[in-house]
């Protein structure tokens, strides 16, 4: 992309930023914006759970294509910890200068419903700047330990209860809320196992250590077509493209399950407009790759195009809707 086409790129996606206030410091920027256009070095952008997770998953593509599109390294940070809290937080205090990223998720909406105390705000800290990646929750097993289909599991997790457990990415994760969600509608009780990222639940699930976990398809899928773990329903109301043999749970009687891990980008508070305008447009052009659309088919994951408006709005949506499953559910870190 050469620099006049980047200049009017920006100036568009400046204007999705929604305010006259972020086009005002773009118009006056003329040959000086030329000559110091986004990236000029590399891109350090926190993923808050260990490498092999869901948002790892699609970090680790989007890292790849991102550095191919403008030929300079986006570099994957794992911070992992208390639920993806411990990541947030340090991505929080970095500098605001367009070259410190924050990829979060669906995990970061729980949080504050589930956290007595967190060091950052998500919406008060954070810009909004982009939905990445949007992906159904799935139910998967270990076959040698639950054998069977969805309708045997249930059977036999009814008939012991306590005794079956479920791994998830960190106590307040989605993975975790997914499983609470799923006793309160199925009136069952399986003992809770939070690990310090999905990637290590996924291995633990492997090696026979628990018996099933509730996980975003994007770090499920391999192992799923692998042979390695079982999927045993989909959450929603219709089957997944990549997996059209694994049941949704409308058709498995569980109409009102629908759980999806989304993964979002946001960069700290301050950072500059014509920044954020640049990073914006850069992710649209990511997202048209076909780099990008492989992976993310192939792991059952749609890329949502939004603005930086919609996306906030949608988070704040997000953080209302899981206040209220906590709620109901009476979820609580182990």
């Amino acid at each position: 992309m050469n620099r006049s086409i980047q200049r009017r790129a920006l100036l568009r996606t400046a204007s999705l930023l929604g305010s006259t206030a972020a086009l005002g410091p773009l118009a006056g920027l003329g040959q000086a914006w030329a000559q110091s256009a986004w990236p000029a070095k590399p891109v350090n952008m926190v993923v808050p759970f260990p490498a092999g997770g869901g948002t790892d998953a699609f970090a680790r593509p989007l890292s790849a294509a991102f550095s191919k599109q403008t030929g300079k390294q986006l570099i994957v940070d794992n911070r992992g910890g208390a639920g993806g809290t411990l990541g947030a937080g340090i991505a929080a205090r970095a500098a605001p200068d367009g070259y410190n990223l924050f990829m979060g998720g669906v995990h970061h909406a729980i949080a504050p419903s589930v956290y007595p105390k967190l060091d950052y705000d998500l919406e008060k800290d954070f810009i909004p700047l982009a939905m990445l990646a949007n992906v159904p929750q799935v139910l998967v097993v270990n076959p040698k330990k639950v054998p069977g289909d969805f309708k045997a599991f249930l059977a036999a997790v009814r008939a012991a209860p306590g005794q079956f457990n479920f791994g998830s990415a960190g106590g307040g994760t989605s993975h975790h809320l997914a499983g609470e969600l799923f006793k309160l509608q199925t009136r069952t009780f399986i003992t809770h196992i939070p690990y310090r990222g999905a990637g290590p639940a996924l291995q633990d699930l492997m090696a026979g250590n628990v018996d099933m976990v509730f996980d975003g398809l994007g770090s499920s899928a391999t192992h799923i077509k692998g042979g390695r773990i079982k999927a045993l329903m989909v959450s929603g109301a219709k089957r997944n493209p990549a997996f059209p043999d694994v049941p949704c749970a409308a058709e498995l009687g569980l109409p009102e399950y629908t759980v999806t891990t989304w993964y979002g980008l946001w960069a700290p508070k301050g950072t500059p407009a014509d920044l954020q305008a640049q990073i914006v447009e850069q992710v649209r052009v990511l997202g048209q790759s076909e780099e990008i659309k492989a992976a993310w088919a192939q792991n059952g994951a749609e890329f949502t195009a939004s603005t930086p408006q919609q996306f906030g709005a949608f988070v704040n949506g997000e953080i209302k809707r899981w206040a209220a499953v906590v709620k109901a559910s009476g979820a609580k870190l182990d």
